[in-house]
This record gives structure tokens, C-alpha cells and sequence, in this order.
């Protein structure tokens, strides 16, 4: 009678304590579900629940304060999650706030983090909709990776048939490379180039230092340069000018031809010419229509020494040496 009593004595007891653990693991889940406080409802929109299941957990700048209520799916690229939260999260949780899904570690399970909005706004409210941002997928990431590996690939190889190209002396390039001589050459030219350069630039400024320094409304220069009309005026001129020496010259010929007859036959010339005072004054036009022949060839030279009327006399020789080519 006594061990029976004892026996119900303990399972006594062992009922009591599975009761109250019993109680105590219910209080426990459902105060983690929000099963015995004040909450309210939210609803936050996703293009992709990542996994995502009832019960998860709500969390607010690292705290829990909800869990997952109900996944809906509306489309095909739209799922409405409801969630409960703690209603005295009214007061911290604000309209402009933003709901992401992420995961309680590396390999826990998903849970929403709700992110604090930046600036002042009005609080949320029951049955309001938070703003969602979805985070890149880790499969799409692996499909990314898996993308940029392969053009790497493709890219190392290319990479890698330029460099034989060119090791091997295949193309411009890997001619310049392995060939010295052709190397030297193009390095010539290109000091060649250097050196051209710099004496342009130098004959520039100097043609420019000239152009500055010249008067264009007044000076001669600047009415040739720019007047039209004056130009071909200059050109008849110097035309002239050289038929003159060429007629001059053939006179200057025939008076020393007549000079020479004088001095060697008779006739009027010839008794005239041994009047000693009129063969002086003979002899002294003689010498002055020479000396001016001589400065008037020395002016003409001096013309086709000018830098602006030496390239007509090099056109009026260019037409000579033409003129005594077809001369057979």
C-alpha cells in the first residue's frame, strides 16, 4: 500500500511538472509569435520572396519586433507579405521606412529587416504598405560571376594570341617589335618630324613677325598684297621695263656698229667725226647711254632679287627655258 502511494505520489508530481512545461513552451511560442500582445498589421510587396515562410521573424534596426503573418501571391512578379508587428512599434516605425529580406546568418533562416527612412515623416499606421527593395539574388549573382569568368576567359585568350602575334613578329606591330632596323628607321622619322616641326614653327613666327610689320592700308606691300588692279598694273609695268632693256641694249649694239664705220670709212659721218670737239661729245653720250644701260641691268637684277617681283621673273623664266625646249 505504501509503494502504491509513492507511485502516485511521482507521477503526480511528473504530471504537474510536463504541465507546467507544457505551459510554460506554450506561453513561450506564442509570445514569440505575437500570440499575447497588442500588434497591428502591415503589408510590405515583393518581386521575389527569397525563401521567405510563415513565422519568420520582423526585424526593426536589429530587433525583433514581428513576424511573418501571410505570403500572397498576386502575379507573377509581385508577393504581398503581411506582417504583424508589436504595437508599441507604432511609435518608432515611419512611413518612409524600408523592408528588405535577408537571413539570421549564413545559413539561419529568412527574416524581414525593416530599415529606418531618413528624414521626418508621419508613423505607420494599420494596414499601410511599407517600401521594399530586393537584394540581388544569390543565384543571379552566381550567373553574374559565372558571365564576367567566362568573357575573362575569352578575353585571357584573345589577350594571349596578341602576345604570340607579336612575340612572334606577326603584323605592324610585332614588326616594330623585333625588327631593330625598321625600330631605328621609325624612330628617325619621327625626330625628322620633330625637327620639321620646329623649324616651321620658327619660319611661322617670322612670316608672321613680317606680316605684323607691315602697313596694309599705306605701304606699298598692302596695296599689291590687296588690291588687284594694282597688281596687274605691276606686272605690265615690269613688262615693259624689260622689253625697254632688251630695245635699249639692241640700239647700244647698233650706235657701237656705227661708231666702228664711223671711225673706219668717209662720207658726212666720217669727216664729221674728225671734229676732235664733236667725237668727245659723242664719245661722253656714248659713255652715259652705257652707264645707264649697265644701272638699268643692275635695277632689273635688283627686281629679280625683290620678294615682290621675283616670282614673276621666275614665271618669265620657267616660259623661257619652255620656249627653248620646244626650239628643236
Amino acid at each position: 500500500m505504501a509503494k502504491t502511494s509513492l507511485e502516485n505520489l511521482r507521477l503526480g508530481i511528473f504530471v504537474v511538472i510536463g504541465t507546467l512545461l507544457l505551459l510554460l513552451a506554450a506561453y513561450l511560442i506564442g509570445n514569440r509569435q505575437n500570440m499575447f500582445g497588442k500588434t497591428f498589421n502591415i503589408t510590405v510587396t515583393f518581386k521575389n520572396a527569397s525563401g521567405l515562410q510563415n513565422g519568420n521573424n520582423v526585424r526593426f534596426s536589429g530587433i525583433n519586433v514581428g513576424t511573418v503573418n501571410g505570403i500572397e501571391m498576386v502575379n507573377d512578379t509581385t508577393i504581398r507579405v503581411r506582417l504583424i508587428i508589436k504595437d508599441e512599434m507604432r511609435n518608432h516605425i515611419k512611413k518612409n521606412a524600408i523592408a528588405t529580406i535577408g537571413s539570421d546568418g549564413l545559413v539561419g533562416s529568412m527574416l524581414i529587416n525593416i530599415v529606418p527612412g531618413v528624414g521626418n515623416t508621419r508613423l505607420i499606421k494599420p494596414g499601410d504598405e511599407l517600401q521594399s527593395y530586393s537584394k540581388v539574388a544569390t543565384q543571379d549573382m552566381m550567373n553574374t560571376l559565372n558571365t564576367t569568368n567566362e568573357n575573362a576567359a575569352l578575353l585571357t585568350a584573345d589577350l594571349l594570341k596578341v602576345s604570340q602575334a607579336l612575340t612572334q613578329g606577326e603584323g605592324t606591330l610585332g614588326k616594330l617589335l623585333n625588327d631593330s632596323t625598321m625600330a631605328n628607321d621609325f624612330q628617325q622619322t619621327i625626330t625628322n618630324l620633330k625637327y620639321t616641326s620646329n623649324h616651321t614653327n620658327t619660319t611661322m613666327t617670322e612670316l608672321n613677325k613680317i606680316m605684323e610689320s607691315i602697313n596694309f592700308e599705306e605701304s606699298t606691300a598692302g596695296v599689291l598684297l590687296s588690291d588687284t588692279a594694282s597688281a596687274v598694273k605691276m606686272r605690265n609695268v615690269i613688262g615693259n621695263l624689260e622689253t625697254s632693256s632688251i630695245e635699249i641694249k639692241k640700239m647700244t649694239q647698233d650706235l657701237n656698229t656705227i661708231i666702228e664705220g664711223v671711225k673706219d670709212g668717209g662720207g658726212a659721218i666720217s669727216y664729221l667725226s674728225k671734229d676732235s670737239t664733236l667725237v668727245n661729245q659723242l664719245n661722253r653720250t656714248m659713255q652715259n647711254i652705257e652707264q645707264g644701260s649697265e644701272r638699268f641691268n643692275e635695277n632689273m637684277e635688283a627686281l629679280k632679287h625683290n620678294f615682290l617681283t621675283r616670282g614673276y621673273f621666275r614665271k618669265l623664266e620657267k616660259q623661257q627655258e619652255k620656249s627653248n625646249k620646244k626650239i628643236p
